[in-house]
């Protein structure tokens, strides 16, 4: 086991979400890897371990309970402590006001703001009694300011960044660093 701590990664695709399991890789730290179906995440583990890192894949839907402690007790068992948790799932979509159907507002919602707090909450519960650990979210422009038709998209994310802003004030007298980025792009 490396003597940098686990980095969970939970939200990986093909953008922002392997850039950082990339970079924690090459810096030193075992990566776990989550996306709701890890088989897609094969050839970036491939790459990140061709490349002298440590990388292995997880299935979990960010916004169920039981898969993201299962997914933190997994990723610790399998490459030791998490030091780092990394939110960056989302499920942007794009409608008009007057046609948003209820259900799909309410799974943008659970993916973008319930699936941070799940995984920030499970994150701090390993990290607390050890007094350290980073714990970061990932948001873009709709964190902060709402454009025509992405309603759904924007309530997620304005209310991940609550969820941050909560949990940095709460969990920095326990030695853990909760931050939010918007990354435009």
């Amino acid at each position: 086991m490396s003597e940098l701590g686990t980095t969970v990664i939970v939200g990986v695709g093909e953008g922002l979400g392997a850039s950082l399991g990339r970079r924690f890789a090459a810096a030193g730290h075992p990566v776990a890897l989550a996306a709701r179906d890890a088989d897609k995440l094969a050839p970036l583990v491939n790459e990140i371990e061709n490349n002298g890192g440590t990388a292995m894949a997880y299935a979990a839907d960010a916004a169920e309970d039981e898969n993201i402690a299962n997914l933190f007790s997994s990723a610790e068992a399998d490459l030791g402590p998490v030091d780092v948790a990394i939110f960056n799932a989302g499920a942007r979509y794009q409608a008009s006001i007057l046609d948003m159907d209820s259900e799909k507002f309410q799974s943008v919602w659970r993916t973008s703001c319930l699936g941070g707090m799940i995984v920030g909450r499970e994150a701090a519960r390993l990290m607390a009694p050890r007094g350290r650990g980073t714990i970061l979210f990932t948001g873009g422009r709709p964190s902060r300011r709402a454009e025509a038709e992405l309603a759904a998209f924007a309530a997620g994310k304005f209310g991940l960044r609550a969820v941050a802003q909560s949990m940095a004030r709460e969990l920095a007298p326990k030695g853990i660093h909760v931050s939010h980025f918007i990354i435009e792009g």
